[in-house]
C-alpha cells in the first residue's frame, strides 16, 4: 500500500508538471498565479499602468488590484514584497528611494527612455508682458503682484504633492535660488490645482505651473503656442542627486525660452519597478518588463482622453484594449518573447 500511494502521488506531481507546462506551452505561463500590482498616484501613470495589465493577463496572470500608492510606501512595499511591481517609476528623480533597491527591489526594462522633462511653466503672453525667462524672475514685485491669486503677497505656483519625488525637488529649489519669500508652491491634488490653473488661463489670468512629460497639462496648454518653459538660474539639485546637475541643461526642448534649456531637472527614463524574488519566480514577467515599451504620444493622446472626462477605470482599461488591438502584432512579439523565457 504504502509503495501504491507513493507511486500516486509521484503520478500526480508528474501530472501537475504537465499540467504546468501544457500551460505555458499554450502561452499561459502565468495561469493559476497572482500578480499584486500598483500604479502612482499621478492619474497621467494609469493608461500603462492598464496597458501593461493587460499583457500580463494574456500572459495567464491574475491581477491583483491595482492599488494606488505614493512613492514611499510603493517603494517600501515592492521591496519588502507586499507588492509584486508598478511601471511608474522615474529615474533619477526616484533615485531617493535608492535604498529599496538593496532590500529587494529592482529597476527593469524601460517604459519610455529618456521621455519625461520636468520643469516650470508659465503662460506665454505673461511671459512676453512681463519678460520672464527665468523663476528668479519671480522675486519682481509686479510680476509677484500679477501671479497672486490669493493675496498673499506671493507668486502662485501648482507644484507637487507631499511624497511626489517632484515635490523634493521644488522645495530644494525654493531655498537654492532664495524663492521663500516670492514664490507660494500649491501642493494640493495636483489635477485639481491644475486644473483651476487651467480655467485662469482661459479667463486671461496669469499662471506659473511645473508639469512633467508625458501629461494632459502640455495636450491642454501646448508650449511655445500657449506657454513656455522658463529657466532656473542655474543647475541644483538635492544632495543625493548632484551627479546629475549636467544633466539638467537639456537641448531641443519645444517651447523653451532658450536651447539649450536649463530645465531644473534631467530627462528621466519611465521604468517599470518589481520585487526582485518575484522576478526570479516569474520569468515571462521579467523577460516582458524587459521588452516592452509604450510610444510617448500614445500616452499623450490617452491622457487627453482622460482630462476630457473619460476617465473611468473602465474606460481607461477601453483604451489600453483599444491600444492593444491597435498594435497587435508588436503586442504579440513581446508576449512571444516572454513565453519562451518562461519555457526555458
Amino acid at each position: 500500500m504504502r509503495g501504491t500511494r507513493t507511486m500516486l502521488a509521484l503520478t500526480g506531481a508528474a501530472l501537475l508538471a504537465l499540467t504546468a507546462g501544457a500551460a505555458a506551452a499554450a502561452g499561459q505561463p502565468g495561469e493559476g498565479k497572482e500578480i499584486r500590482l500598483a500604479r502612482a498616484t499621478w492619474d497621467t501613470g494609469w493608461f500603462p499602468a492598464a496597458v501593461y495589465q493587460r499583457a500580463l493577463e494574456k500572459l495567464g496572470y491574475e491581477i491583483d488590484g491595482p492599488v494606488t500608492l505614493d512613492n514611499p510606501p510603493f517603494y517600501s512595499s515592492v521591496a519588502q514584497g507586499d507588492v509584486d511591481l508598478w511601471v511608474n517609476g522615474w529615474f533619477p528623480l526616484h533615485n531617493t528611494y535608492e535604498n529599496a533597491f538593496e532590500r529587494g527591489a529592482e529597476k527593469i526594462g524601460y517604459l519610455a527612455k529618456a521621455g519625461a522633462l520636468q520643469g516650470y511653466l508659465v503662460d506665454k503672453a505673461s511671459a512676453e508682458k512681463y519678460g520672464i525667462t527665468n523663476i528668479d524672475d519671480f522675486k519682481k514685485p509686479e510680476i509677484k503682484e500679477a501671479f497672486d491669486a490669493n493675496g498673499d503677497g506671493k507668486a502662485d505656483l501648482v507644484a507637487c504633492p507631499p511624497g511626489w519625488g517632484c515635490e523634493v525637488v521644488i522645495d530644494h529649489h525654493m531655498d537654492a535660488y532664495d524663492l521663500r519669500d516670492h514664490v507660494n508652491p500649491i501642493t494640493a491634488s495636483y489635477s485639481a490645482s491644475m486644473a483651476d490653473a487651467v480655467a485662469r488661463y482661459r479667463n486671461g489670468e496669469p499662471i506659473l505651473f511645473y508639469t512633467w512629460t508625458p501629461n494632459w497639462t502640455v495636450g491642454e496648454l501646448v508650449p511655445g503656442k500657449d506657454v513656455v518653459w522658463i529657466e532656473v538660474p542655474e543647475p541644483n539639485l538635492p544632495e543625493e542627486q548632484k551627479q546629475l546637475e549636467e544633466a539638467t541643461v537639456v537641448s531641443g526642448v519645444e517651447g523653451c525660452v532658450a536651447d539649450p534649456c536649463k530645465m531644473g531637472w534631467p530627462a528621466n527614463d519611465i521604468r517599470p519597478v518589481a520585487n526582485s524574488e518575484f522576478l526570479e519566480a516569474n520569468p515571462a514577467v521579467r523577460k516582458l518588463l524587459e521588452v516592452m515599451s509604450l510610444p510617448i504620444g500614445a500616452i499623450y493622446e490617452q491622457n487627453a482622453r482622460m482630462n476630457a472626462g473619460e476617465d473611468s477605470e473602465n474606460e481607461i482599461l477601453g483604451h489600453a484594449d483599444a491600444w492593444i488591438e491597435a498594435n497587435k502584432d508588436q503586442v504579440e512579439m513581446w508576449l512571444d518573447e516572454a513565453r519562451a523565457a518562461a519555457g526555458s
